[in-house]
């Protein structure tokens, strides 16, 4: 797939990765250089949303204990 830069150094995304990666308006992209090339990812509005069902489970009740723990250590 190609898209073509304009004169204001605008592109657009082709349909096909706009929807694969579920992409709309106002949605945010990360440039990285590297000595490959470019890398263009997309950023997760919510954070946390672009982890879920990545762990191991049961993350908030660790969360949970640990903070317990620093609590009584304060």
């Amino acid at each position: 797939m190609q898209s073509t830069i304009t004169s204001r150094g605008q592109t657009v995304i082709p349909a096909e990765i706009r929807k694969l990666f579920h992409l709309g308006p106002s949605d945010r992209l990360q440039w990285a250089v590297g000595s490959d090339g470019i890398r263009v990812t997309p950023v997760v509005a919510n954070p946390i949303a672009a982890f879920r069902g990545s762990g191991k489970g049961g993350g908030a009740a660790r969360l949970v204990a640990e903070r317990r723990r620093n609590a009584k250590t304060e």
